[in-house]
Parts: C-alpha cells; sequence; structure tokens
C-alpha cells in the first residue's frame, strides 16, 4: 500500500499536468486543468484516496473521488464518466491499480485532457488484465484471492496485512479487513475499446515493492504508454503513512514543467 511518499508522487504528478501541463499538452491558452477524478482499484473504496484529496485540495484543485463499485467493468466506467461529467472544464484523470483499467476507457472523454497511472493496470484497447500480467511474475497477493458466491472475491487477511497494505500500522489494517468490498473477478479480463493514454499525456507512479503487481510489470507499462514515470520505494496503497511530509513536488510543479522527467526518475528525494 502506499505511504506518503507515495502520496506525494501522486500530487506531483497531478499538479505537473494541473498547474500548466496539461494546457501545454493540449496547444490551449484556455487555462490549466483545475480539475481532478480519483478512480481507486479492486478490493478498496474511496477511502484510498483519503491521504491525496486534502493535499490537492489545499493547492486550489477541485478534487472528486468516482466511487466505482466494483460490480463490473462497465459500471466502473459508468461511475467514473459521471464524475467527469460533474466538472466544469479539463479535467486530470488519476487511476490507481485496476482503476487504471478504466481510466484507460473512461479517459477518453473530451474532458480529460491528461492521465495519471498510481501503480496501475495500463492495457491497451482489447486488452485484459489477465492478458498483460502472463509475462510477469505473479505477485505475492495474487495468492490471497478468496472467491466468493457469484462470481465476486475477497483478500484474505493475510493478504491485506502482508501484501495490500503491509506498511501501514496495525489499526489500520485491521480497518481495511472489516471494510474491504468485495470486488466482482470478472473486472480482471474486462477490455476497454480504446486506450486514451494513446491520445493522452500520461504520468506513472511505480511502486517498487509493491506485491499486488509486479514492480516490473509497472515499469513496462510505464514505458508501454510512453508515460513520465516516478518510482517510488513503497507498496502499492494510497491510504495511510506514520509520518508526515510537506508535498513539495507540488510546489515544484506550480513553478515550471519537467519536459526532462525521464521512466524511472525519483522527485520524491
Amino acid at each position: 500500500m502506499r505511504t506518503l511518499m507515495m502520496v506525494t508522487a501522486v500530487v506531483y504528478a497531478v499538479g505537473s499536468y494541473s498547474f500548466g501541463g496539461a494546457t501545454m499538452a493540449q496547444g490551449s491558452s484556455a487555462g490549466a486543468a483545475k480539475n481532478v477524478v480519483l478512480v481507486h482499484g479492486a478490493f478498496a473504496d474511496d477511502s484510498s484516496w483519503s491521504k491525496v484529496v486534502p493535499l490537492l485540495k489545499a493547492k486550489g484543485l477541485r478534487v472528486t473521488t468516482a466511487g466505482n463499485p466494483l460490480t463490473s467493468f462497465a459500471d466502473d466506467v459508468a461511475a467514473a464518466k459521471r464524475a467527469i461529467a460533474a466538472q466544469d472544464g479539463p479535467t486530470v484523470l488519476v487511476g490507481h491499480s485496476y482503476g487504471g483499467v478504466v481510466i484507460t476507457e473512461a479517459g477518453n472523454d473530451p474532458k480529460v485532457v491528461s492521465l495519471v497511472y498510481v501503480a496501475a493496470f495500463a492495457p491497451d484497447a482489447g486488452q485484459s488484465i489477465g492478458e498483460i500480467s502472463q509475462a510477469f511474475a505473479k505477485p505475492a497477493g495474487a495468492d490471497q484471492v478468496q472467491p466468493q458466491p457469484n462470481g465476486f472475491l475477497l483478500l484474505s487477511q493475510k493478504g491485506i496485512e502482508e501484501d495490500f497494505a503491509q506498511d501501514l500500522t496495525p489499526a489500520e489494517k485491521a480497518h481495511l479487513v472489516a471494510a474491504q468490498p468485495k470486488t466482482s473477478g470478472a473486472i480482471f479480463e474486462a477490455k476497454p475499446t480504446a486506450a486514451a493514454w494513446r491520445a493522452k499525456p500520461a504520468w506513472y507512479v511505480v511502486a517498487s515493492n509493491d506485491r499486488m503487481i509486479d514492480p516490473e510489470q509497472e515499469k513496462s507499462m510505464a514505458t508501454q504508454i510512453k508515460a513520465k514515470a516516478i518510482r517510488v520505494g513503497q507498496g502499492g496503497r494510497l491510504t495511510g503513512s506514520r509520518g508526515r511530509r510537506p508535498a513539495i513536488h507540488v510546489d515544484r510543479s506550480r513553478q515550471r514543467q519537467r519536459p526532462d522527467l525521464r521512466p524511472d526518475s525519483a522527485p520524491d528525494r
């Protein structure tokens, strides 16, 4: 799971697009994107973004969490599209884990000017998570997925504590075990009809110690979609942190673009 260093990287990426980058990418002079829509991944809910939202809002951004229900890929894309439709202008669309599949499809909306993949799956059109993962090592957390009635899935308590949320406090882990929503197994075979990253600029946050997606796969996907990549030495969860760090990279992104940023660079250092 993602500690504050991961959160800082997300805010850096979103801020870089919001304070000038998205506008430049679109060749527009109408003003930078001020809207951000956040799409969570499997086995999680909108609380995944609890550390990210206040940091983005503190920078003057309008932040919306999509609240995807994890009942089907179509339902999740529809939730993201509703959130995008509620925005009043150019929007940065952010996806975590399976949420990357959702933003790949929903990001084709004309309001979306850029994409941020946070340790997220980034398939092309007609590709599923299963298909793009075949060439990579099976992550430890995959063995902790437990089938439920009616085609739904849950992570075991061990999976949450050791793989999904390994860097959180015992109390935070206990909350996630109790609050975990059931996830439709069908979403892992869902296939976008068009890949938004082919037409829009993207960032990718690579979690080097992720236990739910092979970090090598994350790096490969960042390269495939030609994203500006940030690498952080954390697991894959966004919520929770034992310490506090100022999101200094948002301030940097307000001051200037980073066209020189390369995959595997580490702006959090």
